[in-house]
């Protein structure tokens, strides 16, 4: 069955075309500045082992356009994976905020579009490209099911003493605010991996999804019970440019005595803290760079990032009342040998002892970097989202046809 996932930001498109029951995407596409200046799509197309690179650059003035360029690609003579558009089965939307009423894996039907459409106001960035996405989607593969995947749908597991913020409960009952969470897609991929893996099920696991955003979860016997991020991406760890926690008290601060507007609030706390605003670059690459040039600005954003991750495995062991693994995924947790080598020094009272050898291997599957006699499993495991996206679709339809069945 052709899978076809979409990612659907404000100005780009992801997507991968899975053969299902086959986990091996073949074909990822990126259609990136959509409706500005150089805009353009990166086609890879994956046959017999090889991997063939289209690179174009055009303008491309909305999402249906760029769409439209994607499904012709998917089509082309000499490239092409499917014959036309109509052999897409299912469509696969990642979409980041589901809210309390969307908490599950969904068929698209006008009432979800008007759910997520209501979302708009707590995740402005991504719920309107998202929903952009499944409109023009529609349009274009029209004999496909189209199914919705939320990233805020693995933390609607968390109690409500975790999820709820300290300030009066109207704002909770009549607004919906509180903690939602969200890299929800990744931290139940590793989850899974990370369970199958240590062969125990109901092991006590945290999840440390680091990437230009960043966050944690606690994991029990496969569901979470805790995470970072609360009502928007911005609270919890440091990240690529946005602060992480901070007290609100110095938002006010912002405002009242120094005269900044809210919005210009939002934007600094948004796109010009974080690493970006202890170092002048958001990208690790660049700041490893300074360190190795003996910055002393880039060594301290990195101790802050690696600082804030170890209260939160601190936190997140004593709520698990226990501790089986850590795991690291995405750009960062999977790459950068020397956060995690931060992240994991003076951390044996936690029994977190990581062998260093182990730590220096590139290794593009699931493995280990403790140490022989570390209590606790350090993992490495690369994340896959949109693997998981397809593979909660067809979960979802087997699901379906059973109960038909029955």
């Amino acid at each position: 069955m052709n899978v076809f996932v979409i990612n659907s930001g404000s100005s780009s498109i992801k997507y991968q075309l899975f053969k299902m029951p086959s986990t091996k995407p073949v074909c990822v596409g990126l259609i990136e500045r959509i409706g500005l200046p150089n805009s353009g799509i990166i086609h890879k197309v994956y046959t017999d082992g090889e991997e063939k690179v289209i690179s174009l650059t055009f303008d491309i003035a909305d999402h249906e356009a760029g769409m439209n360029e994607a499904a012709k690609l998917l089509t082309e003579p000499g490239i092409g994976v499917i014959q036309n558009p109509d052999d897409i089965s299912v469509v696969g939307h990642r979409i980041v905020h589901g809210g309390e009423t969307l908490t599950k894996t969904t068929i698209v039907t006008e009432q979800v579009k008007a759910e997520i459409k209501k979302l708009f106001p707590l995740a402005p960035l991504h719920n309107p490209g998202s929903y952009q996405g499944i409109q023009v989607a529609e349009k274009l593969f029209n004999k496909a099911t189209h199914i919705c995947v939320f990233d805020t749908a693995f933390h609607q597991t968390l109690p409500e003493k975790a999820f709820r913020y300290a300030i009066p409960q109207t704002f909770y009952l009549d607004e919906g605010i509180r903690v939602y969470g969200f890299h929800g897609i990744s931290h139940k991929y590793v989850t899974h991996k990370a369970l199958s893996y240590l062969n125990n099920s109901e092991a006590k696991i945290i999840t440390i999804h680091l990437g230009n955003g960043c966050s944690m979860a606690a994991v029990n016997a496969g569901k979470c019970i805790d995470t970072s991020m609360g009502l928007t991406p911005l609270e919890g760890l440091i990240m690529g440019t946005r602060s992480g926690s901070i007290d609100p008290s110095v938002l006010i601060y912002m405002m009242t005595q120094l005269g900044y507007d809210i919005n210009q609030v939002s934007n600094i706390l948004n796109k010009e803290s974080g690493m970006l605003g202890l170092t002048g670059y958001s990208d690790m690459r660049d700041i490893k760079r300074l360190i190795e040039e003996g910055d002393p600005n880039a060594l301290l954003a990195f101790e802050m990032f690696a600082y804030r991750i170890k209260k939160y495995i601190g936190s997140y062991t004593a709520a698990l009342n226990g501790l089986d693994a850590i795991v690291f995924t995405a750009g960062i947790g999977e790459n950068d040998v020397l956060i995690r080598k931060m992240i994991c020094r003076e951390m044996d009272v936690l029994g977190i002892r990581m062998d260093g050898d182990k730590n220096n291997l590139r290794i593009n599957a699931a493995h280990e970097i403790n140490a022989d006699n570390s209590p606790v499993k350090i993992l490495v495991i690369p994340t896959n989202e949109e693997l998981e996206i397809a593979t909660e679709c067809m979960e979802l339809l087997n699901e379906q046809k059973a109960l038909q069945v029955n």
